[in-house]
């Protein structure tokens, strides 16, 4: 069953205007206490706010009826853009469901885009018959307080019964019946004050500079994952598996070197990457994958990491796919699931015990040319919809042959520590 939400029904009958600014704003601080909309890395990337059209997808063909809900809004606005670049003129935000067939998937196309892309800025405002005079660029607040005393409590599953669930899983892994798969938990945090996602993503976007760091719908987070980038025809992702944490020191480089020399981590490294190129193969006449894997050093951890880059077909039906056809085909990836991912996905919905919700699904935003760039929502949190001082954090591990259960909740630790420091600090 697909559902489908659409709202401001006139947003068809809009116009489209994009200006270059005189000045490179900083984009994090232009986003309302409200609703904003963000995909940022070290400075450059798009803030959005407002709501001209809006789609809540879910079922079997989900990012099939949003890739036609896209194509159909798009064509009909009305776009002057002299800047001509990806992310300028209308772009709609997007933050899928990591079951898009179960969970909802959510699409906005906002009021104001302001963009920053080689030192080029810029602002795309939309004007309807019902919104004539599109909103400024507006001016930031006083910085919120601190939250002050948090209360974590567990999610789904407690410490003890997460890694009776690795255990069950290195067991099945064992037993043959399947590769790889990652386990996820969720940790709930209460503050006592609204917490202000603004000072969240200021907080994840200094510390994490070369991850992206995004806001869709409430869902918020750093992600050092790039699931696919389309520019032109030129497709490129950033796969990432095999974590370590960091150290002080001689130690640091020494956790640096045992990553790079893991057997279980290389070969949980390698089922991701296998797992991406053959999805993207079939639709690229070129297709590149390093043949060993680099480090990616992060604030708080380390991760194998692999850049893959291709071009895709200019003739057939794979050569005609947009971008949301291409996620799609390359979602779930080994990295955020498992291989073989149909075994993997049917175990984490016996082991993990609850609803990813949008957390590991695809993230990020594509504009009316079919450019975009969408990661995978790791290292974020939900802020709840019911209590604004409330959210649910999330982190995963893969989990291999000769996974240590707890070592893996180690791993979870580390990772929930992202969130954790832009909400304590």
């Amino acid at each position: 069953m697909t559902t489908v939400a659409v709202t401001s029904p006139d947003a068809a009958a809009s116009a489209v205007t994009t200006v270059e600014l005189p000045d490179s704003p900083d984009l994090l601080r232009l986003l309302p206490a409200a609703g904003g909309l963000s995909w940022v890395r070290r400075g450059e990337g798009l803030v959005g706010w407002g709501e001209a059209a809006r789609l809540e997808v879910s079922g079997p063909r989900a990012l099939a009826e949003a890739a036609a809900w896209w194509a159909e809004l798009s064509a009909g606005l009305a776009a002057d853009d002299p800047v001509a670049v990806p992310g300028s003129g209308p772009v709609a935000f997007a933050s899928v469901a990591f079951d898009p067939a179960a969970g909802t998937s959510v699409f906005v196309l906002p009021q104001v885009v302001v963009g920053r892309r080689d030192g080029v800025a810029w602002m795309t405002t939309i004007a309807s018959p019902t919104r004539p005079d599109p909103a400024p660029l507006p001016s930031r607040s006083a910085p919120a307080p601190a939250p002050g005393r948090l209360r974590y409590a567990d999610g789904a599953l407690d410490p003890a019964s997460w890694c009776a669930a690795v255990a069950a899983a290195v067991r099945r892994i064992g037993n043959g019946d399947l590769a790889k798969v990652v386990l996820a938990r969720d940790l709930l945090v209460t503050a006592d004050v609204p917490l202000d996602p603004r000072r969240l993503l200021d907080r994840l976007a200094t510390r994490f500079p070369d991850c992206w760091t995004f806001a869709v719908d409430g869902l918020l987070g750093a992600t050092p994952e790039l699931l696919l980038r389309r520019t032109g025809r030129q497709l490129s992702s950033r796969v990432l598996a095999g974590t370590a944490p960091r150290g002080a020191g001689a130690e640091d480089e020494r956790l640096a070197a045992e990553l790079l020399g893991s057997a279980k981590d290389l070969a949980e490294h390698s089922l991701a990457v296998d797992s991406l190129v053959g999805a993207l193969e079939p639709y690229c006449s070129e297709l590149t994958a390093p043949d060993e894997p680099s480090l990616l050093t992060l604030a708080n951890v380390r991760h194998l990491a692999s850049d893959v880059t291709g071009v895709q077909r200019r003739g057939g039906p794979r050569g005609a796919a947009g971008l949301l056809d291409l996620v799609a085909a390359v979602h779930p990836t080994a990295a955020v699931c498992g291989t073989p991912p149909d075994r993997a996905a049917a175990l984490i919905g016996e082991l993990e015990g609850m609803d990813r919700g949008r957390y590991a699904g695809p993230v990020g935003w594509l504009d009316g040319r079919g450019d975009g760039e969408f990661g995978l929502a790791l290292r974020c949190a939900q802020l709840s919809p019911d209590d604004p001082a409330s959210a649910r954090l999330f982190a995963g591990c893969g989990i291999v042959a000769g996974s240590d259960p707890a070592a893996e909740l180690a791993e979870t630790q580390s990772k929930f520590a992202a969130f954790q420091a832009a909400l304590e600090g």
